[in-house]
């Protein structure tokens, strides 16, 4: 369901370009991220939604068969265990579609970005010093 060549400026606008059933999970997953991580800027890089805070935590995207979640290769490792389930590779996790997500599992996994991020942040302004 991506497309490559089409330039979105907002959230809002990508998932307005799918179907009503593919909106409604990339709302799901949207809500989420925001919930869990407060402050982070919605933005679109890579023509996918992104979250960032101190960088970019996570990118989401909607495909023919899956939900694409990107929360880095840190994030995909530090759940290896609880995303093995799930299709995926090295900073990549697919979601079928059609399946619940699971949402806890992306909330923890956002909050270890938001962390992740701050933690860098810090230590490169200690750095500056």
């Amino acid at each position: 369901m991506q497309n490559k060549e089409a330039s979105y400026r907002s959230i809002d606008e990508y998932i307005a370009l799918f179907p009503e059933n593919i909106q409604k999970i990339l709302e799901e997953i949207r809500a989420t991220i925001k919930a869990s991580a407060p402050g982070a800027e919605e933005k679109i890089s890579y023509q996918m939604p992104a979250f960032a805070l101190k960088g970019i935590l996570v990118y989401f995207a909607a495909w023919k068969d899956h939900i694409g979640f990107y929360p880095t290769s840190n994030g995909t490792q530090a759940f290896k265990q609880e995303l093995s389930i799930y299709e995926g590779s090295k900073g990549t996790v697919k979601f079928p579609i059609g399946k619940p997500l699971p949402l806890d599992l992306i909330s923890r996994i956002v909050k270890f970005r938001v962390a992740e991020n701050l933690k860098k942040a810090e230590l490169k302004a200690k750095k500056r010093k």
